[in-house]
């Protein structure tokens, strides 16, 4: 799997944009779909990501 910046992924009714990619860190910025303004910048390491993404879908694909 790549990761790349501003990919969009899908998880349930949670959203999750890539905001920053570093080499072992990514910033994202998680939005619930009843509240699309909103939202709040996380930082994790690539590999807490991955795992929050694993069974989640990326838009546009």
């Amino acid at each position: 799997m790549r990761l790349y910046q501003n990919q969009i992924w899908r998880k349930g009714e949670t959203t999750f944009r890539i905001v920053q990619l570093e080499r072992l860190s990514v910033e994202y910025k998680e939005v619930e779909d009843s509240d699309p303004e909103g939202g709040k910048r996380i930082s994790v390491t690539k590999k807490e990501f991955c795992r929050l993404i694993k069974d989640a879908t990326l838009e546009g694909e």
